[in-house]
């Protein structure tokens, strides 16, 4: 048995969110603030028989913020299970529990749901009012508190939580002020009683992030080395505990019978009574060994004690690394997690959050790939790239933040198993950054890899990462097999493709006067262009009609284009590190300064075909500075990717570019003066982002960020 699928309503920062989920180890990821631990806590309300019992007495604090008002709004919590056991038991607990059956019929899927609504008697006063009747409803919703709730669990669902339209039928249209007749909807199921909980049912076992690993092995309720030892002494023959315990009480009798402990004693009493006299002292004083003589005060006692290095020394867990302590702690609690699977139940779950921290790369894999049990389903929320690496990429779900709302997507969802498989072999622990990205720009290659970080950097005073962009690089042109990941089915997330369109630098028209070299060079400018033009075709009937992807192209390379934007000064100046010849020298940079493109074209190209496109890209990034034009195509692609920029990121941009334009001395005093005011008029909110823009287009028309925010 094995959770198939998740419907989240009004809980918390999840409006209406579906997940999927299959057997076996399933990964959850997003970035912070995205929602794992909300939807961790979301699983646990309906499977963690330890959860105490008032976590189901839901507070205002999880309703999600974007109701107008959470009053007579329901949170609804539902899982759906798939692949039930046949055994007896299991059938008559969800036939008589939770099972969507046929009468007499057996159960192979059921669902299991948590409803947290307005009690009977409010939700019959909204069934009451007249469509339309906003006063009606605003006085209903003035008088309902927390205690006109209640929480109940119910099965044999047939309800679509994740249809709006659903959802309204229950619970109410309250932007039209109508509410159905109906107070309880057959769709929803039927009670669960407390008896038949599915949460006492299951082995189910949560390991939280790990954060403060020493504090829990301190707190007793937290101890995972405590607990191993009372589940054990569980089993455990009473009578064989009784010579320890009579051990220990002789050992207490012993120490507390030495002389010194006696004469110790006799002065301590003496004393008191000297200081505050008889009336004042304490009746009587002893000095005994706490050394416990319970079986459980005794678990209590020990200590775990390891050696992390070659030294012969063990020390406590707070001597170990950030590391060491918390592999540690997730050993002891998947231990556990074994101990609770070997007594009983019929599913087992185990819940993981955030493995990853202070563990190093290679463990993390290795964890990931050796936590396996039979019969169980695991699910890991992660930001770890190594295991998202490993992670089967069908059995991910990926959480998204959008205007503060979350939403889950699944990669793979309708595609064929063939390009399933492609983008497995692909994601490996840098390229499956994309899955994490709010944004992404895909790229060819290793120069736009090294070079476009940098040249946004220089240009805006902020990184992509600030931007919300991820660039990965493809490492070739075949950006289909990674790009079908963002769909509307899919990852609903802005996707930009840079490539080439290869367009010759030169007449390709062959020449009977043209010499071998010539004539290669002519044929392969050529099928380049071909290509290029092939590829275009391709590219844009595949992103047709797509709202997350668009292709972006230079017109001819990114080497090229980079020159024709404007930039010969910078490639100039590494011609020097490519060339040690001083006559190919000087003709490399005055090709470079050239306005043909034939000639300037193909000097660049040389070099960077000399040196490496790689190397070449790092020489180059070396020598940029904040005066650098980005060529338009990636412009383009950058405004598209992050098409909303925060105000406060445009304000260090724009006080960026106003403080290289003032180090520079490229304005007047007084513009200098009339700008810095109008920065911190915007600053301060006094101004529109439109407005600002328009003073840096009126002042600085030749300053590079123009071009940038022309798209904005």
């Amino acid at each position: 048995m094995h959770i198939s699928k998740l419907n989240i309503v009004n809980y918390r920062n999840f409006s209406n969110t579906e997940l999927l989920f299959n057997k076996g180890i399933n990964t959850v990821i997003g970035e912070n603030g995205s929602g794992k631990t909300n939807l961790f806590r979301a699983i646990r309300l309906l499977l963690d028989d330890n959860m105490m019992r008032s976590a189901y007495k839901l507070s205002e604090q999880d309703f999600n913020r974007g109701l107008n008002s959470w009053q007579c709004h329901w949170i609804i919590i539902s899982i759906e299970f798939e692949e039930l056991s046949m055994a007896e038991e299991i059938q008559a607990l969800f036939i008589h529990g939770t099972g969507n059956i046929q009468s007499g019929a057996l159960v192979d899927k059921a669902t299991y749901n948590l409803i947290f609504r307005p009690k009977k008697d409010i939700r019959l006063k909204l069934s009451k009012l007249k469509e339309g009747d906003h006063d009606g409803l605003n006085a209903i919703l003035s008088e309902v508190s927390l205690d006109d709730y209640e929480t109940v669990f119910y099965g044999k669902s047939t309800a679509d939580f994740s249809d709006q339209s659903f959802y309204k039928k229950i619970a109410g249209d309250f932007e039209n002020a109508i509410f159905g007749d109906e107070i309880e909807h057959p769709e929803i199921g039927i009670k669960v009683p407390g008896v038949l909980s599915v949460a006492k049912e299951v082995s189910f076992t949560f390991i939280q992030a790990l954060r403060d690993v020493v504090s829990e092995f301190h707190n007793n309720r937290t101890n995972p080395l405590l607990n191993l030892l009372k589940s054990k002494s569980g089993q455990l023959d009473p009578e064989l505990l009784k010579p320890i315990t009579k051990k220990v009480l002789d050992l207490n009798t012993s120490i507390e019978e030495l002389e010194d402990v006696q004469n110790v004693r006799t002065d301590i009493a003496e004393t008191i009574k000297d200081t505050v006299g008889e009336t004042y002292s304490p009746k009587s004083l002893s000095i005994k060994s706490d050394l416990p003589d319970e079986a459980e005060a005794l678990f209590q006692s020990l200590k775990l004690f390891i050696s992390e290095s070659d030294e012969n020394y063990e020390g406590g867990i707070h001597e170990l690394s950030l590391g060491g302590a918390n592999l540690i702690y997730l050993t002891l609690k998947l231990l556990e997690f074994k101990y609770q699977v070997s007594k009983q139940s019929f599913a087992n779950f185990l819940l993981i959050e955030e493995p990853e921290a202070h563990i190093h790369t290679h463990i993390q894999k290795t964890l990931f790939d050796k936590v396996k049990y039979p019969d169980t389903q695991i699910i890991y929320s992660t930001h770890s790239t190594q295991i998202s690496e490993v992670s089967n990429v069908s059995n991910v779900n990926i959480l998204g933040k959008v205007n503060g709302i979350c939403e889950a997507y699944q990669p793979t969802n309708k595609l064929l198993p063939k390009d399933i498989s492609r983008i497995q072999r692909y994601l490996d622990a840098v390229r499956s950054n994309l899955l994490f990205a709010k944004s992404i720009i895909l790229v060819e290659g290793d120069a736009e890899e090294i070079l476009i970080p940098v040249l946004v950097n220089k240009l805006l005073g902020v990184s992509l990462d600030e931007l919300g962009i991820s660039l990965v690089n493809i490492r070739s042109t075949g950006f289909k097999n990674v790009a079908v990941l963002f769909n509307d089915d899919r990852i609903r997330k802005k996707c930009s493709i840079v490539t080439d369109l290869d367009t010759s630098i030169i007449d390709t028209t062959p020449n009977a006067l043209d010499t071998d070299t010539i004539s290669k060079f002519k044929r392969k400018c050529l099928g380049s262009e071909t290509k290029g033009k092939d590829r275009k075709l391709v590219l844009d009937a595949f992103c047709n009609g797509n709202n997350w992807l668009e292709v972006f192209y230079a017109s001819n390379t990114f080497e090229v284009d980079f020159i024709s934007a404007g930039n010969a000064g910078f490639v100039k100046k590494i011609v020097e590190d490519v060339y040690k010849d001083q006559a190919t020298i000087v003709k490399s940079k005055n090709e470079i300064a050239s306005k043909d493109i034939t000639v300037y074209g193909k000097r660049v190209l040389t070099m960077a075909e000399n040196e490496g496109k790689g190397w070449f890209a790092i020489l180059l990034s070396n020598n940029i500075d904040d005066q650098v034009k980005l060529p338009g195509y990636i412009l383009d692609a950058i405004s598209y990717s992050s098409p909303l920029i925060k105000n406060e990121i445009w304000f260090d941009t724009l006080n960026y570019r106003f403080n290289c334009i003032k180090n520079r001395n490229l304005s007047t005093t007084e513009i200098i003066a009339w700008v810095e005011s109008e920065l911190g008029k915007y600053r301060d909110s006094h101004i529109d982002t439109q407005s600002i823009f328009a003073t840096f287009k009126k002042y600085f028309p030749n300053d590079p960020i123009i071009d940038f925010i022309k798209r904005y």
